[in-house]
């Protein structure tokens, strides 16, 4: 039976991220809060966990979660490489709205589905994720819904779609945005001093604030 945590309580809040934290240790699903939507979560090192989150959602191997991060730092760690180009995203847009898929650290032990050697980074902008993801470390990270159907916007919406699949859901209110998904970027192409990038997600952050930002990048769809 999964069990929920009405966040707003500080008494809850305590207990429900602690226990947020042994599940995900256990390898099972937590439902919690972001910036855009409500999000169901593994430990992105745990094959298992992460194939449960694409069985929950109705997703396969070809539709690899995003990996939800603490810091810039962790960047640093999971990406082939962060040029300047990347810098500059990620200085204007984190935490925040923007998913940014970089060329993977080959040396990385883990299995996100059919990636292709990538991996897509954001750092949330909300605090109870931050201090989960800061006591955890990455996390694989989808829209809390089954594939096709609204993404959730509390707890509650989330846990009617995907009940007993997630070990733990922790509600904290109607999500702060407007329900729009992050914007999804492929920067792959990207080099210090210019390149490519291209949008396969418009979202929360538009192409002309991206624009703003790199000006010397070609952006492409």
């Amino acid at each position: 039976m999964a069990e929920v945590f009405d966040c707003s309580e500080n008494s809850q809040l305590l207990s429900g991220t602690r226990t947020a934290r042994q599940a995900l240790g256990r390898g099972e699903l937590v439902v919690l809060p972001t910036d855009t939507v409500y999000g169901v979560a593994a430990d992105a090192f745990n094959p298992a966990a992460v194939q449960k989150l694409l069985d929950a959602k109705g997703r396969g191997r070809q539709s690899p979660p995003p990996v939800l991060i603490p810091n810039t730092a962790t960047l640093g760690a999971l990406a082939a490489e962060v040029n300047d180009s990347i810098t500059a995203l990620a200085d204007a847009f984190w935490p925040g709205a923007l998913t940014i898929i970089t060329v993977a650290n080959p040396s990385l032990s883990w299995d996100l589905g059919e990636t292709g050697g990538t991996v897509a980074l954001r750092i949330p902008n909300q605090p109870l994720a931050l201090e989960l993801l800061q006591e955890t470390g990455p996390l694989a990270v989808s829209s809390a819904n089954k594939t096709g159907e609204p993404a959730a916007r509390t707890a509650e919406a989330a846990r009617e779609m995907l009940g007993d699949s997630v070990a733990v859901y922790l509600e904290a209110g109607e999500a702060a945005g407007d329900g729009e998904a992050s914007t999804i970027v492929d920067a792959t192409a990207l080099t210090g001093d210019g390149g490519a990038l291209r949008i396969l997600r418009q979202g929360a952050v538009s192409r002309e604030a991206i624009a703003a930002v790199l000006p010397q990048v070609t952006i492409g769809d």
